[in-house]
């Protein structure tokens, strides 16, 4: 008869795409994964009785409330999952913190550097007590992203020398696409920057291990007014049909950087790439190799040694689903892909394993406002005409 292990029950504010995933892992996590402590689904948050309910019992929450303050109350609830838009990051994690709960936060970690900063204060206050608390950059947890980490710190690319990193999206190429909360800056900070700039940011961060140190930036809004959407900060419900809102954020933005160390590096955040759905793209380049990696083909991993023999040089495919590869062996057997929402389970994963163990998860809330720096100077090297700004240092 098997040991019975503790329960950490899990309470989720929010229920939309985010919510989604984030269900999808904490109910598979502990059939996949042999975790020291398991999960419970004890409760979701969200604004609507009605809908609420609705999704508790499709998605698989025991129990449903209409104020994530009192979800945060909860006896029963031990883990806090904030799946909500970036305003409302702040004021949640750090009452959570507060009162004892273990907070995974989405990204980005925040809308300003300051709201990311006293989160990132309160998460090292709370860590002193033994409350965890972790940013949900879930790309790192994509097992040929890991590899890549995996073999720059093994010293396989040597010197880092340039960095390559694009995030590809259309979805809002269509200018009767409606105005929805993504594309309003009191809501979601900024627009494809934020949103999936700090994708590769962190990505970048994560695989060569280096922080960015300064950037020099551009950001456009392709399509300045679109089509009023019900929950539009309510403004539908004030207009007509037909009635149109201002978009207050970047539809994409470009910008150059420099790692700590030297290495340089090009981002690339848009949603106005035509044909491309979720191109989440990094290439490093040093002195002894390359890696390359696109998400629309998460499973491979290409990589070039520079160090063999020039007849036999090249970039070759690793397929990363073998049992050695990270996360990878717990699933299928070689050849039989992950996909996306796989990565959200490595994250509950490796989530509820640092809790048991006491250890400090990462990415941290600091590695978030470290990202959230480089969104800030971004934005103001945008706004003063490209001008090389430096990122601001913790």
């Amino acid at each position: 008869m098997t040991e019975s292990r503790p329960t950490l029950g899990v309470g989720m504010v929010g229920y939309a795409f985010m919510g989604r995933v984030h269900s999808q892992a904490w109910r598979n996590v502990a059939s996949v994964f042999d975790l020291p402590v398991r999960p419970a689904m004890a409760a979701l948050s969200g604004r609507s009785p009605g809908a609420t309910a609705e999704a508790a019992d499709k998605l698989g929450w025991a129990a449903v409330e209409t104020d994530w303050k009192r979800l945060v109350e909860r006896d029963d609830v031990q883990i806090v999952d904030i799946c909500t838009p970036g305003d409302s990051h702040a004021e949640i994690a750090i009452a959570a913190l507060a009162a004892g709960k273990h907070v995974l936060c989405e990204k980005p970690l925040a809308n300003t550097v300051a709201e990311a900063e006293a989160m990132a204060a309160a998460a090292k206050e709370a860590a002193a007590r033994g409350v965890r608390s972790m940013v949900a950059f879930n790309y790192r947890r994509v097992p040929a992203v890991a590899l890549a980490r995996r073999f720059v710190e093994e010293g396989r690319l040597g010197e880092i020398r340039h960095v390559r990193a694009q995030y590809l999206q259309d979805w809002i190429v269509d200018p009767e696409f409606p105005l929805v909360w993504r594309l309003q800056k009191d809501k979601a900070g900024s627009g494809a920057l934020g949103d999936i700039g700090a994708h590769i940011i962190d990505t970048a961060q994560f695989i060569v291990g280096r922080s960015l140190t300064g950037v020099s930036a551009l950001t456009e809004t392709f399509i300045k007014e679109r089509p009023l959407a019900e929950g539009s900060s309510g403004l539908a419900a004030e207009g007509g049909a037909g009635e149109m809102g201002e978009v207050t954020v970047d539809d994409a933005a470009l910008f150059i950087g420099r790692f700590d160390g030297g290495a340089l590096a090009s981002f690339e955040a848009t949603r106005f790439a035509t044909g491309r759905k979720n191109a989440l793209r990094i290439e490093v380049n040093g002195s002894l190799g390359s890696l390359s990696f696109d998400f629309e083909a998460m499973n491979e991993l290409w990589f070039h040694d520079h160090t063999i023999d020039s007849a036999e040089q090249g970039f070759r495919r690793i397929l990363v689903t073998e049992p050695d590869h990270p996360y990878a062996g717990a699933w299928w057997p070689p050849g039989h892909g992950l996909g996306y929402e796989h990565t959200f389970v490595h994250e509950a994963k490796d989530f509820l394993e640092a809790i048991a163990a006491g250890t400090d998860p990462a990415p941290s809330f600091e590695d978030g406002l470290r990202v959230q720096r480089v969104l800030a100077a971004v934005e103001q090297s945008a706004a003063e005409g490209s001008r090389f700004t430096t990122v601001e240092d913790s």
